[in-house]
């Protein structure tokens, strides 16, 4: 600590970034600042602080800081230093809530009404539902009122029985041909008409409808219905007032109680809201600085708006100048004290604080499978770092035929899919999974001093799919690298014993263990990455075997075959029409391809 005291006084009153390292020189927190003297001595005064920033200040053991020309280069740099580093306090756009809208199958003759979280081209969606709305309320309510399908039933040219929704007058059955295409549109355009702008007299269609149940004596349906007309009510005064045409904006509000944070991101294009999405993050620093560096981050990879609705605290002057630089876009960066945007982000907020209320057990469950596990997992097998970056290992192949490895990369015990990496085995013959494994890591710890450990760094933590002879023959191949800091292991899975080097016997969990189920997670993650590499290549080369049987389908044309319908069932389902529309085949080929599948397979 007498170390930083002394960095602390050299600090330049220059703008920059500034890298927080633990004890194990990890990359924990990276900030950006308009004045570094100012801002990382914040850290370091006895001033109080929310509980996150004494847990990231009690892990640093070191830190360095960068010089930039603006306040703007500086948020630029933190963004890229984020995504290289993945710092455990920093913002990590991770966790996202998509929220639901109702799906109308509109290209279809007789289109059905659905629940959906994606949006796809050919459909009309409404919603997204959020706020305490129960998007299956207001499906429910748009089924009884105007008798729509709610199912995704093909209807064919051929009749089907009706299902008990006909029966229950919930449904006219257009899979049965009980009612025209015309006279079924009319319901959709009324059910729309309803989901768009709460037009179509639902309450009185409703309440027709209870008293005509109630006649009859279907009592179960009358008080359906009688349900249905009190959550009209609740969705009647939580739907939003119509937006002006011309509102182009995402609304972004960040919520924390100190420890855990949510921001909730409205979508607004022309008017209407598109999307909605509550993200969980974390982040080691005031709101103003986090919801800054949320947003820097969040555009990097979504449309950027004409404007930005946000709370006061977010550093607005400095955002448009980001969007003006880096994207060359003019963003207005506004945060509204009354009017509609006003009420969008109240919207946001609630949404924001809903979301981080009913997540917060499941975000604490989450750090107790992840860092949790992973401190606690250092402790238990004795490791010499805390192992944040752990590289599981596994091979695939049958009786030794198209042997691949694979290699899947966990950060503070959560995937990180974009470094895993696949190898073919190049050198071994047969069935000989030692090998196999010593070749993957030969080649993995060979990009370490190379410019690839940019993309590649050293891990913490090795972990082997096998028992003790796997971890032999791979603590074999890392002696020989010369390589140090690697801590090692491997887990059997017949009875989950994990194995060390510095140990004689296995190590038993308890299952119940967060620790070996973070170990269970990675080793099947492994499995499962090699399996699908394995079917992969193993398919495309029994393809390969099958079109080299066809007379007149050389190298050329099994590529173009290959790469036109990618599986043997693809190729044999194909007509010759389609076939023949491959580049290099033509109508004779497609015709004997056809006929040798005809009669061969």
């Amino acid at each position: 600590m007498n170390e930083i005291q002394e960095k602390l006084k050299l600090l330049p009153d220059q703008p920059g970034v500034y890298i927080m390292l633990d004890k194990d020189k990890n990359v924990i927190y990276v900030g950006k600042a308009r004045v570094l003297k100012n801002r990382v001595r914040q850290y370091f005064h006895s001033s109080p602080k929310p509980e996150k920033v004494q847990a990231m200040v009690s892990n640093i053991d070191d830190f360095y800081y960068i010089i930039t020309k603006s306040e703007i280069d500086a948020l630029s740099l933190e963004n890229n230093l984020i995504k290289k580093y993945k710092p455990k306090y920093n913002i990590l756009l991770k966790d996202d809530k998509t929220y639901p809208y109702i799906k109308v199958t509109v290209s279809e003759p007789y289109p059905s009404f659905t629940v959906s979280r994606k949006l796809v081209k050919g459909n009309k969606y409404f919603g997204p539902y959020m706020g305490g709305v129960r998007v299956g309320d207001v499906l429910e309510i748009v089924n009884m009122a105007f008798g729509v399908r709610i199912c995704s039933t093909a209807i064919t040219s051929k009749p089907k029985k009706p299902c008990l929704n006909y029966h229950i007058h919930r449904c006219p059955a257009p899979c049965a041909h009980k009612i025209s295409p015309e006279e079924y549109g009319e319901r959709v355009k009324a059910a729309m008409r309803f989901l768009e702008s709460g037009e179509g007299d639902v309450d009185r269609l409703l309440r027709e409808k209870m008293a005509a149940y109630a006649e009859a004596e279907e009592f179960e349906l009358a008080l359906d219905c009688r349900n249905k007309l009190e959550m009209l009510s609740k969705i009647s005064l939580k739907r939003i007032t119509a937006l002006r045409r011309d509102i182009n904006a995402d609304v972004i509000a960040y919520v924390s109680n100190k420890m855990y944070s949510a921001v909730n991101v409205l979508i607004t294009r022309r008017g209407i809201m598109q999307g909605a999405r509550t993200y969980a993050v974390e982040n080691a620093s005031d709101d103003g600085e986090a919801l800054t560096s949320f947003i820097s981050q969040y555009y990097a990879g979504h449309e950027i708006p004409d404007e930005l609705i946000v709370q006061d605290f977010c550093e607005g002057p400095l955002l448009e100048e980001f969007f003006r630089s880096t994207y060359s876009k003019c963003v207005s960066v506004a945060s509204p004290k009354q009017g509609v945007r006003r009420r969008l982000l109240e919207m946001a907020e609630k949404n924001a604080a809903d979301y981080l209320e009913k997540s917060i057990d499941k975000i604490r469950h989450k750090e107790d499978m992840t860092v949790n596990a992973c401190r606690r997992l250092q402790e238990i097998l004795g490791l010499s770092r805390y192992p944040r970056r752990m590289e599981c290992y596994d091979i695939s192949n049958i009786s030794g035929v198209d042997k691949v490895g694979s290699m899947v990369v966990f950060i503070d015990g959560e995937a990180d899919r974009s470094s895993y990496r696949r190898f073919k085995i190049k050198t071994v013959e047969g069935a000989n999974d030692f090998a196999s494994l010593q070749e993957v890591l030969s080649r993995r710890l060979a990009k370490l001093g190379t410019p690839e450990e940019e993309r590649f760094p050293k891990p913490d933590l090795s972990i082997i799919d096998g028992g003790k002879g796997q971890l032999s023959a791979v603590a074999e191949i890392l002696a020989k690298s010369g390589v140090s800091g690697i801590d090692l292991i491997s887990l059997a899975k017949r009875e989950e014993e994990i194995f060390t080097l510095h140990e004689k016997e296995s190590i038993l969990l308890d299952k119940r263990d967060y620790c070996l189920q973070m170990l269970q997670r990675i080793r099947d993650e492994a499995h499962r990455f090699a399996i699908t590499f394995f079917r992969n290549i193993h398919s495309k080369r029994s393809l390969t075997s099958v079109l080299t049987e066809i007379p007149g389908v050389g190298k050329v044309k099994r590529r173009a075959l290959i790469e036109k319908f990618g599986t043997i069932d693809r190729i044999m389902r194909a007509d010759v029409r389609e076939l023949a529309a491959v580049e290099g085949i033509g109508d004779s080929l497609a015709a004997a391809i056809k006929k040798y599948f005809e009669e061969s397979l």
